[in-house]
Order: structure tokens, then sequence, then C-alpha cells
């Protein structure tokens, strides 16, 4: 199958010429724009261009912008006694501090502060912090929202009386069903108990599927000017993925709908700085009794693809992307003592990541890290049942995927070129329209009102199908999993397709909600 270039260029100043980035949800029609080399011969003249940005108003930020803030990394796990004195001592002045990673957070007052910065003896780096576009709306298909209307139940009747049989969209997903998740639920399994933070956009909060799961007080936004429950558009990334994870099945069913949903807002339309999502998932992964969202599982539908050997990418950018690396792989790591399983999409380029070497995914390749692909049927509308089947656009390669869930896919109308309609006829009402558009994943978005669903297709909607079925995994334990017990018990559990053992597509299998909580 021949797979579509999707990389995406970014236009940056110096330090991250060279980055290709590839949308880590929704596929995207193919985008290149010509990188801009900056010619630079001294770092005072980079830092005039950046002009001492101290910036206050995030909203109209682009990808590629300087947030006007520098990401420090220290030699050492901890941060040094003295850092505040020695930057403001350099120009600068620290504005937010990870000391469980050893990282902070700076600006700058004086143009010659980069220079002096990376003298301190106790820094290893000092990295410049960019806006990057790590999730895209799908645009592929128009967006058809489906709404339940006046017939929804109460936020009581959904507590109390789970019966994934009533929702209003019942027959409408096919992803439940092919991992066994149905099985699961019979057996009186729904993720309760289980705390899933969801790293992502906003989160309509008040949507009717959302709310029964929602830990208000734990959601937050790392967002600067933004709550955890705003965002742009009728989509909302956010939304589509949580209710994947955890809707409470009155319009539709997520894998472990009884599961507690923590909304973490890192991103705004789709888009991010790098300290956004570091704050975003040390934050998820600190335990409660220390002031943190005290998450058993983090997903993280989002990610960046680095072409880091290009010959257009520059040494400045390399270095300044391996500290983004050891940034990454610090948090990751945080996440891992703590207990704390961590999800992340692979990506939605259609590489092969062991022929491709020059790519790096982030964080997808961070170390503890599950890496997810996706899959979908072709023509589920007309009766097909091949759910395992690998989506035309993700992103692959042992060396990247360790497991593979349902994420749907327009397979059917973007490869084969079948654009005709057909109908599908739930328990309680049907509906219309092109054929390809009932292979995605069909779950809770923005929308026009607080009961509005659509479709969607990415390794984003195959990630958080895996976290669910990590949350009821963990609830038939009756205790969290460490994330060593998590990777064990899904290599386990998971049905081996492809190559025997470790496959480029599916890693080490297809989940298996049924029999990962030990059902079947």
């Amino acid at each position: 199958m021949k797979y579509p270039n999707y990389f995406k260029k970014l236009r940056l100043t110096h330090l991250l010429v060279g980055a290709s980035i590839i949308l880590a949800s929704c596929e995207m029609e193919r985008t290149d724009i010509s990188p801009v080399l900056e010619e630079t011969t001294q770092e005072t003249t980079l830092l005039d261009e950046w002009q001492l940005v101290e910036m206050t108003d995030y909203s109209n930020l682009r990808e590629g912008d300087f947030t006007g803030k520098f990401l420090i990394l220290s030699k050492t796990p901890n941060l040094p006694n003295n850092l505040a004195r020695d930057i403001a001592a350099a120009g600068g002045e620290i504005v937010e501090s990870y000391p469980q990673v050893g990282v902070a957070v700076a600006i700058a007052h004086r143009a010659d502060f980069l220079i002096n910065a990376r003298a301190i003896n106790s820094i290893e780096s000092v990295t410049a912090d960019y806006i990057m576009q790590y999730t895209h709306e799908p645009t592929n298909l128009e967006m058809v929202e489906m709404s339940v209307g006046g017939t929804t139940s109460s936020e009581t009747a959904a507590r109390t009386a789970f019966n994934y049989r009533t929702a209003f969209f019942d027959g409408f997903q096919w992803a439940p069903k092919a991992i066994n998740a149905t099985e699961a639920w019979d057996a009186g399994l729904t993720g309760q108990g289980i705390r899933v933070a969801v790293i992502d956009g906003g989160f309509l909060s008040t949507h009717i599927d959302l709310a029964p799961n929602f830990d208000i007080a734990a959601s937050r936004s790392t967002v600067p000017g933004f709550n955890f429950n705003q965002d742009v558009g009728t989509f909302w990334h956010g939304t589509h993925v949580a209710g994947i994870v955890s809707a409470a099945g009155i319009g539709v069913v997520g894998i472990a709908p009884r599961s507690t949903l923590i909304g973490v807002k890192s991103l705004h339309n789709g888009s991010g700085a790098f300290s956004w999502i570091l704050n975003g998932l040390l934050y998820a992964a600190t335990p409660r009794e220390v002031g943190g969202a005290g998450a058993d599982i983090i997903n993280m539908s989002l990610g960046a693809t680095f072409d880091y050997r290009s010959p257009w990418g520059d040494k400045e950018f390399r270095d300044a992307f391996r500290e983004l690396q050891k940034i990454y792989d610090r948090a990751m790591r945080y996440a891992w003592q703590n207990g704390v399983t961590v999800l992340v999409s692979a990506g939605n380029g259609g590489n092969n990541f062991d022929e491709a070497r020059e790519l790096f995914q982030l964080p997808a390749q961070s170390q503890h890290a599950l890496s997810i692909s996706s899959t979908g049927p072709t023509g589920w509308g007309l009766g097909a049942v091949n759910f395992s089947q690998p989506a035309y656009y993700t992103d692959h390669g042992k060396s990247l995927v360790d497991f593979a869930a349902p994420g749907g896919t327009l397979g059917l109308a973007l490869v084969e070129g079948n654009f005709n309609p057909c109908r599908i006829q739930g328990t309680f009402t049907g509906s219309t329209n092109t054929c390809a558009l009932f292979d995605q994943v069909f779950s809770t978005i923005r929308g026009s009102s607080n009961s509005s669903f659509g479709w969607a297709q990415g390794t984003s909607m195959a990630s958080p199908a895996a976290a669910g079925v990590v949350a009821l995994m963990m609830e038939a334990e009756g205790r969290r999993l460490s994330p060593a017990q998590v990777r064990a018990r899904l290599r386990q559990t998971s049905t081996d397709l492809g190559e025997p053992g470790n496959d480029k597509f599916y890693g080490h299998g297809f989940v298996d909600a049924a029999r990962a909580a030990g059902v079947r």
C-alpha cells in the first residue's frame, strides 16, 4: 500500500529549523512549506530577533512562534539551589520550576542572556520554547454532527444504571466490539475508580456523556489565558478523545464508561508550547496528596515527528532537539516512577520508522511511553468486519509501535476512491452518509449543543481506546498496576497479528479488553 507523505515542514527561526511535524490525530491534506533559514552570526543576534519577548496574550500565537520563554535543563535530576540567582545574574528570570525533573522555564531581560545562561556550570542546556502543532481536526470529509435531542437520560440514571445497549447511538460504534470491550462490560467492568488524565485541547465538561465522569476540581489548563473547558471550533479534539475513554453511555459508550476523567488542556486549537505539555504531563503524573491530578493512566493523543537528519537542519537544531528529547524522557520517567502508565498516539504520517531512521516521534518514542498505532475497517457500513486492518495513515515500525487499537480510517474513500453513500441502522436511530464516514470512530464533540457526537480518524482515536482497556484491566485487578505490569499484561493478552511476535504495524498485538481484564 502506498502511503501519502503528510510532512509539514515548520517555519522556525534557527533553533528549530528542520523539524517536520506529523499531526498525531486525524489526517490532513498534504501541505509542504519550504523552510526559511535565517543567517545568524552569533547568539546575541538571534536573541535580538526574538526581541526579548515578554508574552501576556497567547491567543494569537501560531505554529513556529517563539513563546518568549526558555527551557533550562540542569545537569542533574534536581535543580541547583542557586539557579534563580545564577539566571538573574545571566540577565533572565525563572518563571516556572519543575524540580522533580530538573527543569526550569525562564524569560530573558538582556540580549546576552542566552550566552550567559549556557555558560552556567550547573546547566546542561538552554532551549527556546516554541509553539508547535500537535493535533489537527479532521478535514478530509465534511464534519457530520449527530445529536441525541430530547431523549437524554439524567446524570443519575447514567451513573447508577449503566447498560451500553440503551445508549441512544447503540449500533453506531464498531470499535468497542472490535476489541471485545462489550464482553468486559457484560462482566460488570466499567473502569470504576480508575483515574484517566487526557492531555489534549479543550474539554466540553458539560457534555451529557462526559459530565458524569469528569473530575472538575482536578482538571486544569496549562495554556495561559484559557480554562480547561475552552477551545475553538465545533470539533474539539480533546472532547472527542475523552469520550473514547470515558463516555458514560447516554449517547455513546467509552471503553471505560465509569472511569474518572481528568481533563488537562495543554493545547489550544491543536497547537501548544513544549512547556505547556511538559507542565500538563508532570501535573497529571503527580499524586493528589501533593497537589497533582493523581492519574493512574495518562493519554496523550498528540505528537510531533522530527526529521533531525535533514540536510537543511543545522547543528543548532539537532542540539535543541536532543535536549527536548531528554526533557521528555525525564518527565516520562517521573510518571513511571510514580506508577502512572502513559499511552501516546504513534502518529499519522504513514511512515515506517524502521526504515526512516532519520525520524523521531515525540513523545511516542520517549522512555516508558506506550505507543499506539491505528486500525480500522474498510466498508463497515457495507458489512466489512476487518476491524484490525492497519489504517492507511498510521505510522508504524517495530522501533515505534508497542500495541495497536481501533482508530478508524477513511481508506474506503481516500485510498480506494469509493465515496458512495450507505446507511447504518442502530437500535434507536440510523444515518445515511458517505460510507467511509462510518469506518471512523464515533464519539463526543463540541458541536452545537451539550449532546453532540461526530466521527474522526487517527492514532489520536486509537490511543484512548487502549487507555480504556488499561482502565478496565486495573479495575478487574482492584488496584493500580505499575507501567511495567501494564506492559506485561498487554503483551500477554493482546492478539498477535502480522508477523509473529513484535510486528511493525501491531507491535506486540491488537489490544483485547476482555482478555486484558481476565474475563475471557
